[in-house]
């Protein structure tokens, strides 16, 4: 009679699942110059002095929490903010020494930093670039003047030209622009002028999503003459079909790429990938040995946070996830792709059974909105447009 397999069998089987998800680095630098009145993410307006030393200790105290002698290679970091080019290329280096001394970076590991057009940051560019960075992420939103001063930019159209002509004699070769659409005032030529502009410098990579009110900001709080959705929807299907003849493809809801310029660090988001977050408020989620989703967050304030690093304090939500939700938050970000999920990502990222994913998902392929077979699943054109439709039946259930 064959022998009740046993907890190490069980276990070793979800680390060798555990193989096959790539792991990601999130670093979380949280100032900026000023706190623009559309943002919600855990920015803060920097402080008279910058305690960068201080905040570069406490980010390699909490990596030393985070990585629990993780033995994958990291295949992608990402800096975010908050303005990461506000601190000196010689701290940049300093995390990715120590991310590399354990468990180590990949050979070809992509290494992105969010930076702001700002004139007085351009000179980092190149030190950046020394430092290990090899993909840099420019906040233009726009190149209309007006429309910055509406958003609380800092800088102006001609900085921010200026910074993507730097981004290239840095030795950039991988460069994503953020556009903004749907700003106050702006009208389809007015978007269709920033679109062309940002064309004519050739980035290899565009973000290009539409300015949302989000709660707890002041533009939430008092809204400014925004355009009306038929101007919006206009601006996003011209928008589209001007990317796609430039040779852009749209793999991603609001990402476009030239071939082999693709965010692998985003992309790996959207696949269910495991990332460790380090810096106040990150969040991470990874896979644990015995085949566990867990998600977790750190403390926000940056005051806080850097007293609290590298202590099991400094974490604030510690999340299980359930069956229903691994399947839930799988689909949220690879439905946003265009090439959607494939079974063996379904099934080593989440341990779940794709035919009872299937079977979740018949309302919505009776509908037309999903294309799927035994190897992969997709929104169908139609689909595209009704994502939130399609997710809003996979919402786990609170009591589950």
């Amino acid at each position: 009679m064959a022998e009740t397999p046993t907890r190490p069998a069980a276990e070793s089987h979800a680390l060798a699942q555990r193989r096959h998800i790539p792991l990601s680095v999130y670093v979380h630098l949280p100032w900026c110059v000023r706190k623009c009145p559309y943002c919600d993410f855990n920015s803060h307006r920097l402080p008279d002095t910058l305690p960068e030393q201080a905040y570069v200790d406490a980010l390699l105290a909490d990596w030393q929490l985070a990585r629990q002698d993780d033995p994958r290679p990291i295949d992608t970091v990402f800096f975010g903010g908050g303005t990461p080019s506000l601190f000196t290329a010689e701290s940049i280096e300093r995390i990715l020494a120590a991310l590399d001394r354990g468990p180590g970076l990949a050979d070809a590991c992509e290494i992105t930093l969010e930076a702001n057009p700002g004139a007085t940051e351009h000179s980092r560019f190149a030190d950046l670039r020394a430092a290990g960075v090899n993909r840099l992420s420019l906040g233009i939103q726009s190149l209309d003047n007006a429309c910055l001063a509406a958003l609380g930019r800092i800088h102006d159209a001609d900085e921010a030209l200026a910074a993507i002509d730097s981004a290239g004699a840095a030795g950039f070769e991988r460069l994503n622009c953020d556009l903004m659409f749907g700003l106050p005032g702006q009208t389809l030529a007015r978007a269709m002028h920033d679109l062309e502009t940002v064309l004519a410098c050739d980035p290899g990579h565009l973000s290009y999503y539409q300015l949302t009110l989000e709660p707890n900001t002041p533009f939430y709080k008092r809204p400014p003459p925004l355009p009306g959705d038929d101007v919006v929807a206009d601006i996003f299907d011209a928008a589209t079909e001007r990317l796609a003849a430039a040779g852009y493809d749209q793999y991603e809801v609001s990402a476009w790429t030239r071939p082999g310029h693709g965010c692998r660090h985003n992309d790996n988001y959207w696949r269910f990938g495991d990332y460790l977050g380090i810096g106040a408020g990150a969040h991470g989620k990874c896979t644990a040995e015995d085949g566990r989703i867990v998600r977790t967050a750190r403390q926000r304030w940056p005051t806080g946070y850097m007293q609290a690093a590298g202590r099991p304090v400094s974490i604030t939500e510690t999340r299980v996830l359930t069956e229903a939700d691994a399947r839930f938050e799988c689909l949220l970000g690879a439905l946003r792709r265009r090439q959607g999920l494939s079974r063996d990502d379904y099934e080593y990222r989440t341990g779940l059974s794709w035919a009872e994913l299937l079977d979740n998902l018949g309302g919505a392929r009776s509908n037309g909105l999903i294309d799927a077979d035994d190897a992969r699943l997709a929104a169908s054109d139609r689909g595209w447009y009704y994502l939130d439709s399609i997710l809003a039946e996979l919402v786990p259930d609170s009591a589950d």
